[in-house]
């Protein structure tokens, strides 16, 4: 991404608090991967199997560690992490439009909502009864605020955003396309072999500095809200049942499926496409590996997977079909265990010889 003014490595090093290597006046305009970065971008290295890329570089610097810095020759900057460094640069460069306060003429607002003069309300919002909207929020085009939702400072909702009634959210909130949150949770009774629908009463309730992917659902409490903590991070496509509860600083990657009840701890990693059952407890500072079924309660940190890893399908065959014998040779395992103390000697006193 390029920033057409550009910003010298000095000013860059500056907003860093990084070591300069190099010519400070270098005008930079963009950031780019080591590979096809140009003169006038600004690269870094993360991870150290794009090492030999930084010979070869055509960057106008590059974020580096002390350790990478010693054998580079060209500008740098020098921090202790370069990954969070581009980060916190990332937003320089952003090309993303800036909203401009103001209602757009085709937007609806109920007379009971308050909407902040400084928000940024676009074309076909619409915004229902005792609604608030807080200062320097913006919603996109078609986005749909439903009766009694807070949105705090700062927020930004992508276009075509759906927060159904009752969704309560802190400040600087990121939502993408696509979102539906406050949707009615999955609950039913069965009567006399049909299904009673249960109205779910409960609302949402979102901390500071959460962001929500595209096309993830959140759904609305049975009774109590749906909670998710402070700078809770959610990739696309997630799916949050009616009840859970996610704590502070947790992060889940797309395709995650989280069934009702179930209490995530703080700190948490949850990798792509795992499954949770409801109705369990996380505790704080888990990692779950991707396509990782969740069936029971995690009580200790630490790292935890499930499923067998790749292999060529043939191989895998084989594996499947000794995994269906498992439970006959277990048996067949017990029934020689038990003949053991008939066909092993007993071992012989020393004292005997």
């Amino acid at each position: 991404m390029a920033d057409s003014n550009g910003v010298t490595l000095a000013q860059l090093a500056e907003r860093l608090d990084a070591r300069l290597s190099g010519d400070g006046s270098k005008l930079i305009r963009g950031l780019a991967a080591l590979h096809d970065a140009g003169p006038d971008q600004l690269s870094f290295l993360a991870n150290r199997q794009y090492r030999k890329q930084l010979a070869g570089t055509r960057a106008g610097a590059v974020l580096l560690t002390e350790a990478d810095a010693a054998d580079y020759a060209g500008n740098a900057l020098i921090v202790a992490d370069p990954y969070l460094a581009y980060a916190r640069l990332s937003h320089h460069f952003d090309p993303k439009p800036r909203a401009v306060p103001g209602v757009h003429p085709s937007a609806v607002i109920a007379d009971s909502a308050s909407v902040d003069a400084s928000a940024s309300i676009g074309a076909g919002v619409v915004i229902e009864a005792d609604a608030v909207i807080g200062a320097n929020v913006t919603l996109g085009a078609q986005c749909f605020v439903g009766a009694r939702c807070r949105i705090g400072a700062g927020s930004w909702l992508a276009p075509r955003v759906t927060l159904y009634h009752d969704v309560r959210m802190g400040e600087r909130v990121v939502i993408q396309s696509g979102a539906v949150v406050g949707g009615e949770g999955f609950g039913f009774a069965k009567d006399q072999g049909k299904w009673q629908k249960i109205a779910q009463i409960g609302g949402v309730l979102i901390g500071d500095d959460v962001e929500i992917g595209a096309n993830t659902t959140i759904d609305r409490g049975a009774i109590n809200d749906t909670v998710i903590g402070n700078d809770v991070k959610l990739d696309n496509q997630i799916q949050i049942a009616h009840n859970v509860q996610i704590g502070d600083h947790t992060a889940m990657a797309a395709c995650v499926g989280i069934s009702g009840s179930t209490r995530i701890g703080r700190n948490c990693t949850i990798a792509g496409g795992v499954g949770m059952v409801g109705h369990i407890d996380i505790c704080d500072n888990v990692f779950v590996s991707g396509m990782t079924m969740v069936t029971r309660s995690i009580t200790e940190p630490g790292a935890y997977s499930s499923g067998t890893a790749m292999q060529p399908a043939a191989e895998w065959k084989k594996s499947a079909a000794r995994i269906r014998q498992l439970d006959a040779l277990a048996k067949r395992v017990q029934q020689l265990e038990k003949q053991l103390p008939a066909v092993t000697p007993a071992p012989q006193d020393s004292s005997e010889s």
